[in-house]
């Protein structure tokens, strides 16, 4: 993929979140993770995957508060396990948004692999465009 091409896909992707998460919460792994989705101008509710609870009382909590939410959960080695055990937690409340995230990680190329990064990404593809 060319650097225009990765650029506009991560761009699209990240709008339509945009608009999603105005009516749907998505689930970060930290805080610099939700930092840097406001700095891209996402306005709606980010929950923080809280470490000091287990993930099934956090995956129980969350479903009584949203019926489906995104998973925007970091692709590195320790986010994929997260992101796996929490997707069997909360199967049937995410799977319409996985490709969100799938389209991110194809983007990023193995660039980068944190939500946080996410905003230098798209300046420097921004530049190479």
């Amino acid at each position: 993929m060319t650097p225009s091409e990765r650029f506009q896909l991560l761009l699209r992707s990240l709008e339509a979140l945009k608009e999603i998460n105005l009516s749907v919460p998505i689930v970060v792994e930290g805080k610099r993770d939700l930092k840097a989705l406001r700095m891209m101008g996402f306005k709606g509710e980010i929950i923080i995957v809280h470490r000091g609870k287990p993930l099934y009382e956090f995956s129980e909590a969350l479903l009584q508060r949203a019926s489906s939410f995104v998973l925007l959960i970091d692709w590195d080695q320790r986010g994929e396990k997260l992101y796996q055990r929490l997707s069997d937690l909360m199967e049937g409340h995410f799977e319409e948004f996985a490709h969100f995230r799938q389209q991110i990680i194809n983007a990023s190329e193995g660039e980068i692999y944190e939500i946080e990064d996410l905003p230098l990404l798209l300046e420097k593809l921004s530049r190479q465009t």
